[in-house]
């Protein structure tokens, strides 16, 4: 189990930033993710592991003037 935004969601081994997302609904919004005390971007979603037990907080752009 990890826990996203302090929900709990099912985890499973070699789970990506990217792999959440998809089973996210409107993970489009989200160009930066903290897994632990570690902030992932974008271009390295695909690439990054998430580890069991993880508090995963789910960043979003903020658009504004």
């Amino acid at each position: 189990m990890i826990r996203v935004n302090g929900k709990k969601v099912s985890w499973r081994e070699g789970m990506t930033v990217a792999d959440l997302l998809k089973v996210l609904s409107d993970s489009d919004h989200y160009v930066v993710v903290r897994i632990n005390d570690k902030h992932v971007s974008r271009p390295f979603f695909e690439k990054t592991l998430i580890p069991d037990n993880s508090d995963v907080f789910l960043i979003p752009m903020i658009v504004g003037g």
